[in-house]
């Protein structure tokens, strides 16, 4: 029999990632008595940092995008992200190698990036110029109207108003096909398109209203916390704690039980119930692994058929001396890429000739390499699902390092100070990731809005999702947000129950 610890108005955070995070602040700011159940020893889930011999990795998200969806989560607690770590804005965004020897910086000034876009094709300067226009009037109405409005479900779409707002995006077509129409260069597409890997999505299956990001990169600009994006993780946690928010690391929770007083939460031998949980593990992972059968109005079969996100193939690499002509951010492109997001779509395999992303903190933040040294982390986006054991792990390794020093000219192999390698079966097994997902549900088109996870547990009053899979999705500001609309959710369904109601419902 199980020692049952009951609690008076309490709610359980099952997960300490971006969006556990926000939402137990939030949750806290509202007079709730909130406990976080984390199973990592230190928060942030697959947003972490690792350290080794002195140089310092963001294990997850690299990129600062959308300032101020985090201006306005440390607004809202009376504070400011400057309080908490130094924000500094990348020239150029990034950089470009492609395979045939062309290297291209990308930036925020437009008439250089228009100038860079005309070299390549005539007119494909105005084109960008329009396009970026549209793409900023679909970031206006899709953030301002839909993400950062809380609409997760049908009803939240029916007014007169919403749907006049509506017709400024365009859902069907797909991304590829919508850029099409403003330039035919494969290497202009490529660039008004990578940003769909952030949302584990391909040109192919994402649809067109996901050209706002390229007004979020391009417009807003890329940032970087000094010290990395886990700084931001631990502005987090001290956020959630000066709202009274406990959180309980090395905390792995094996089940979550309807009772008739509320949810229970199992840590081994012990049961916490608390009146309403939030549950920042993915969907899929809580409903077949986490929940009694039958708990919610829907099978564990039902999550078969989704769209998964990729995983990924990560290295991080401690090296001795400079990487130049690295920058922060490095993209490595095949000309045609295709082959590659076939390989994670269409027909899972290690794709042959890979696209991949590379982050260079050390260029401009000193403090996370030792002197002399640079700090190198490579990510290729892979198909879920994969066999990667440690054969297949080292070889893939040397594709890659080989693949790097042929097209950028920086040959990492010899001097390689400290190395640690993560993929699929990692993201499964430390974060119960469908899969082994690293992102989660993709953006295609069944997949966004109001056909994503609901914050409300279908079928199950008092459990609620937070996170990436839910609604709005992906991405660190989206997850920020996730949590701070869950929490609206949870107040809205706990009115004259004891939550003050400090939130803008």
């Amino acid at each position: 029999m199980k020692n049952v610890v009951l609690s008076e108005e309490t709610i359980g955070v099952v997960g300490a990632g971006i969006g556990g995070l926000a939402a137990s602040a939030y949750l806290g700011a509202a007079g709730a008595d909130v406990s976080v159940y984390e199973r990592n020893e230190r928060p942030g889930g697959v947003a972490n940092r690792l350290e080794m011999e002195g140089f310092s990795f963001d294990t997850g998200p690299s990129w600062y995008l959308i300032p101020e969806v985090f201006s306005q989560f440390f607004e809202d607690f009376g504070t400011s992200p400057s309080a908490h770590y130094d924000l500094v804005q990348l020239d150029p965004n990034y950089r470009v190698f492609w395979d045939d020897g062309d290297r291209a910086d990308v930036t925020t000034d437009l008439e250089t990036t228009a100038e860079l876009f005309e070299s390549y094709e005539p007119g494909a300067g105005e084109a960008l110029r329009r396009y970026l226009e549209d793409a900023e009037e679909a970031y206006e109405i899709g953030m301002h109207r839909f993400v950062m409005a809380n609409r997760s479900r049908f009803r939240d779409y029916v007014s007169l108003d919403v749907l006049r707002s509506a017709r400024g995006l365009s859902l069907l077509g797909t991304m590829d096909d919508h850029v099409k129409t403003y330039v035919e260069h494969p290497k202009l597409r490529q660039l008004l398109q990578y940003t769909l890997v952030f949302l584990g999505g391909s040109p192919h299956n994402t649809p067109s209203l996901y050209k706002l990001m390229s007004h979020v990169d391009l417009g807003l600009g890329v940032y970087y916390p000094q010290g990395g994006m886990y700084e931001l993780v631990e502005a987090m946690e001290r956020v959630a704690t000066a709202q009274g928010v406990e959180i309980h690391t090395d905390a792995e929770v094996d089940a979550i039980e309807p009772r008739t007083n509320g949810i229970g939460v199992s840590l081994g031998g012990d049961e916490y119930v608390h009146d309403r949980v939030v549950c920042n593990a993915p969907p899929a992972t809580a409903e077949r692994s986490l929940l009694p059968d039958h708990a919610v109005k829907r099978s564990s079969g039902d999550w078969d058929d989704q769209t998964w996100g990729p995983s990924a193939f990560m290295l991080y690499l401690g090296v001795e001396g400079d990487v130049d002509p690295l920058e922060h951010h490095t993209l490595v492109l095949p000309t045609d890429w295709d082959p590659h997001f076939e390989s994670i779509f269409d027909e899972p395999r290690w794709p042959e000739d890979p696209a991949y992303y590379v982050n260079v903190p050390s260029v401009t933040d000193p403090s996370v390499a030792p002197d002399g040294c640079s700090t190198v982390v490579i990510l290729v986006p892979i198909a879920p699902g994969l066999e990667d054991g440690p054969d297949r792990r080292a070889t893939y390794r040397e594709t890659v390092l080989e693949d790097l020093a042929a097209i950028t000219g920086v040959d990492l192999r010899d001097r390689i100070l400290v190395e640690e390698m993560t993929a699929v079966s990692d993201y499964e097994r430390r974060f119960g990731r469908p899969q082994g997902t690293a992102l989660g549900l993709a953006h295609t088109l069944f997949q966004t809005g109001p056909l994503r996870p609901s914050h409300r547990a279908s079928g199950l009053d008092g459990l609620y999702y937070v996170g990436g899979d839910t609604n709005p999705g992906i991405g660190v500001p989206m997850c920020l947000l996730s949590g701070k609309h869950v929490a609206e959710t949870v107040q809205a369904d706990a009115r004259g129950g004891g939550l003050r109601n400090v939130l803008p419902i």
